[in-house]
């Protein structure tokens, strides 16, 4: 799991950045480019790429990775000017360290073949889905409430609900379709639509890392790709707010119910009587915690069959690999689009002289007209298996040292 950087370091890195011209790597569309910072880190970053980056318009993010000083470095930024190989965007919020390091990437060998089968139950379902959401676990509710009780479960909630919120009410997409504002945003983007207070406005920025939040700017977005005139977006934000307050809502919040990549439903909470304390984030985080065992329950109680895909094995084109893992192409269709960040796919690599199994995650993706692309890292690969790979890979031999680094100790 990476963990995030801290404010001082992540102003170290990004001056060192600039300072010391680390390269920085991008990968889009089968293609690595390479960035330097231009300038001093202030409000915005600048890069310049060693050649111009196709397709890359503003708004766009883009993952970008660098290695310091043994230590593989991530982070993600939002293209906000672009002009032939110039790149500018506002400083990103997080940096990421603490990755399993990989090995360099080689073409695949004609002699191998690879085989993927989904980990778990996979569906397809006709509901809102989005490309990037929050798995998680949910252990440590299992101890505290019983899934196969659905009726339970919601009565649960509805009790804690009523200790900090006036109402609330669970709305699933299955006879209804998403149709307020609010429906909408939340089917689209996956987040919780987030209003501490309606004296304020939404949030600026979101604290969590796998982001969960409506911003005022993602809100802006959407507002715009319904036909809202750009200049009149101010007011229009400031007119959704107002109405919540003069219909005598002082906090709101709508928090998506995810299943898998599917946006399934939202709970709605409220609070429009004069004595209770403004929503907080440990509300949502609750919240959210509710949302995720309410989808499971729905899950254990076949809610989702009708809908379940055969768990097949299927083969991708392999772009390239390596002792540490790998990146497939897949044409576009309901299997590729099911194959999200986090997944875990079983991996089954046929050599001439050794069948490799084991779990391959997926850790990062993006796509062309016609293919999927698909990073992938293995993990749970047997000790012997890696050493097979590795020698087969890179024609020498295996030393504790290239152990270590696998393991991310190096």
């Amino acid at each position: 799991m990476a963990t995030p950087i801290k404010r001082i370091e992540k102003d170290f890195l990004l001056k060192t950045l600039y300072d010391e011209q680390i390269p920085v790597m991008y990968l889009c569309d089968r293609t690595e480019y390479i960035l330097r910072m231009e300038k001093p880190v202030k409000s915005e970053v600048y890069f310049k790429s060693d050649r111009p980056v196709a397709g890359l318009k503003p708004r766009k993010k883009m993952d970008l990775m660098f290695d310091y000083k043994g230590q593989v470095i991530i982070f993600s930024i939002e293209v906000s000017a672009v002009k032939d190989d110039h790149i500018t965007a506002p400083t990103p919020e997080y940096l990421f360290k603490n990755l399993d390091r990989s090995y360099s990437r080689i073409s695949t060998p004609e002699d191998l073949k690879v085989q993927f089968t989904f980990q778990g139950d996979r569906f397809s379902l006709h509901y809102p889905k989005v490309q990037e959401y929050e798995s998680g676990d949910i252990g440590d509710w299992m101890n505290k409430v019983d899934p196969r009780n659905l009726q339970s479960l919601i009565d649960q909630m509805a009790a804690w609900i009523r200790g900090f919120a006036s109402g609330y009410k669970m709305v699933i997409f299955k006879e209804v379709k998403p149709a307020t504002t609010e429906e909408r945003i939340v089917a689209e983007t996956g987040k919780s639509l987030y209003l501490p207070s309606t004296l304020a406005n939404f949030p600026q920025s979101d604290p969590y890392p796998k982001k969960r939040l409506i911003t005022e700017e993602i809100f802006r977005r959407y507002l715009e790709s319904t036909g809202v005139d750009p200049q009149y977006l101010d007011s229009a934000i400031s007119r959704f707010v107002k109405q919540k307050f003069d219909g005598g809502f002082f906090s709101d919040a709508w928090v998506p119910v995810l299943f898998q990549e599917y946006v399934i439903g939202y709970i709605h909470v409220w609070i429009n009587q004069e004595g209770k304390l403004p929503f907080d984030y440990n509300m949502i985080d609750t919240l959210y915690q509710f949302a995720k065992v309410l989808a499971h329950s729905l899950k254990i109680n076949g809610y989702f069959n009708s809908g379940r895909i055969k768990n097949e094995p299927f083969e991708g084109k392999i772009m390239d690999i390596s002792a540490s893992g790998l990146l497939f192409a897949y044409p576009h269709s309901g299997l590729s689009s099911a194959l999200l960040p986090d997944s875990e796919l079983a991996v089954r690599l046929v050599a001439p002289r050794r069948n490799i199994r084991a779990t391959a995650k997926i850790v990062r993706r993006y796509k062309d007209n016609s293919m999927g692309y698909f990073g992938c890292r293995f993990l749970d690969m047997a000790p012997e298996d890696m050493r097979f790979l590795f020698e087969y890979l890179y024609g020498k031999p295996f030393t504790d040292t290239d152990a270590s680094f696998v393991a991310g100790s190096v």
